[in-house]
């Protein structure tokens, strides 16, 4: 009876591929594709080679899964892979200041369809899906302002949902750091916002 690995656990999936069971690599690829794919992009959204990365990160996981102790632990390994393989590139590319395009369409973690970048709300009326629109874009613009290891942090913090300390086994650096990092982030970017959201609390001010 051939074996179902898409009813299998991360957990079941990792020992079977340190088994070396490709068919159940395939699965956990499958399974996970979408997440490193948001991932790249909230590093680096103007990269255009994400899929190249991407494959990348699956190749380092074949050959490296057999080194991983606790299979329980394979989401924060996989998250360490991408960060690691984005610093690598990171390295290799010239320093220049991103642009980013909301037009651009990406593919949605959930639904895998083809969509754009602003987050849509059925419940919002025109102007106030225009607004939304435009501090998304803001916020995606002034994170990338920020240097590539308050980034980082933030996104792995505020994106991932990881907890300090696996950022800080992660990034490999001192708990107290990460802490110190992602709360520089935010008074950088709360800094960057304040002055659209105060042009905003004007307009309202005037219309009212």
């Amino acid at each position: 009876m051939a074996t179902s690995y898409s009813q299998k656990s991360d957990r079941d999936l990792v020992m079977a591929c340190q088994r070396r069971e490709p068919a159940a690599f395939e699965e956990l690829v499958k399974r996970h594709q979408k997440t490193v794919y948001v991932l790249l992009y909230q590093l680096a959204p103007d990269w255009t080679d994400t899929s190249d990365l991407a494959q990348e990160v699956f190749i380092r996981v074949w050959r490296s899964i057999t080194n991983l102790r606790n299979p329980n632990a394979f989401r924060s390994w996989l998250t360490q892979i991408v960060t690691n393989i984005f610093y690598d590139e990171l390295r290799k590319r010239p320093r220049k200041l991103p642009t980013v395009s909301m037009d651009e369409p990406y593919t949605d973690e959930e639904s895998g369809e083809s969509t754009t970048r602003d987050i849509p709300d059925e419940s919002l009326v025109p102007e106030e899906k225009a607004l939304n629109k435009e501090l998304s874009q803001i916020i995606r613009e002034s994170m990338m302002k920020l240097p590539e290891q308050f980034r980082t942090a933030i996104v792995l913090r505020e994106v991932e949902g990881l907890s300090y300390e696996e950022i800080a086994v992660i990034t490999k650096t001192e708990m107290g750091t990460v802490k110190s990092r992602i709360a520089r982030a935010r008074t950088k970017l709360q800094e960057m916002l304040k002055p659209y959201l105060e042009s905003q609390e004007s307009t309202s001010e005037v219309s009212s």
